[in-house]
């Protein structure tokens, strides 16, 4: 029976636990060791109800649900790229295997990438659930609206912030404390916020933005191939090929070429 947002946030942890089951079963034994067909048969059942829960009524539950299962195969497939970068991008990772069972990192990306599925079938609540809980989890704050290439990587993690509308690109590697973030917030007439707009910057392909950087804007966008330094602070566009380091509290852009 149906029980409204009563165990909802529960609902949402066994959902996670069963998806990652699917996704990686000699790994992630969250649900105990059951079959394929038992997995898929009592998460397809679980997110069921919890569609019901916070979609509209007239919405097909089964539908939305059959199109989410549908992409697992794509979620695993950008999430075994990740694995691999976080295992290239980090001399101390002996294994894949403990990339996955020890990284904060894979925690809240995995979670990151079901929820962003979710997200993009515009289905409520849901996913913005998922990702809180690997907030409350890893320290992580990555909002499921965000779009995030293949090989993705945080190194260490704890203090990310990736806004909604951050877009960032192929073999991008992050360190803690590095906040994607929206520079100011347009007002309505009435005095509330705007909804619905460009706020968080755009990252380029095979960046590298280091421990405590804040980046900020809609309009800010970080080219291929840049380096950010540690505690910088920018709410302007870098070309492709720079790297941007923090000295004397002013921020010092060297092009690659000089």
């Amino acid at each position: 029976m149906n029980t409204g947002y009563v165990n909802l946030k529960q609902q949402v942890t066994e959902l996670i636990g069963y998806i990652r089951s699917m996704l990686y079963p000699e790994i992630f034994g969250e649900m105990g060791y059951k079959s394929t067909e038992a997995l898929n048969s009592e998460a397809h059942s679980a997110l069921c109800d919890m569609l019901a829960t916070v979609c509209e009524e007239d919405t097909n539950t089964r539908d939305l649900a059959d199109k989410f299962f549908a992409k697992l195969p794509d979620i695993k497939a950008l999430l075994d790229t990740d694995v691999q970068a976080a295992y290239e991008g980090d001399p101390a990772a002996k294994s894949t295997k403990e990339v996955m069972l020890a990284y904060p990192a894979f925690e809240a990306i995995s979670i990151f990438r079901i929820a962003h599925e979710l997200y993009e079938q515009k289905v409520p609540i849901l996913p913005r659930m998922m990702t809180e809980y690997a907030h409350r989890t890893t320290g992580i704050d990555m909002h499921p609206g965000a779009k995030i290439g293949p090989y993705f990587f945080i190194d260490h993690g704890t203090g990310v912030v990736i806004g909604e509308t951050t877009t960032i690109g192929e073999r991008v590697k992050l360190y803690q404390g590095v906040t994607l973030g929206a520079k100011s917030f347009a007002v309505n007439p009435d005095g509330t916020l705007v909804k619905g707009i460009k706020r968080h910057p755009d990252i380029g392909n095979n960046v590298v933005i280091y421990a405590g950087a804040t980046i900020l804007g809609g309009n800010t966008s970080i080219g291929d191939n840049c380096v950010i330094g540690g505690n910088v602070w920018l709410t302007h566009s870098v070309d492709a090929g720079s790297t941007v380091l923090a000295a004397h509290e002013r921020n010092e852009i060297i092009s690659k070429e000089e």
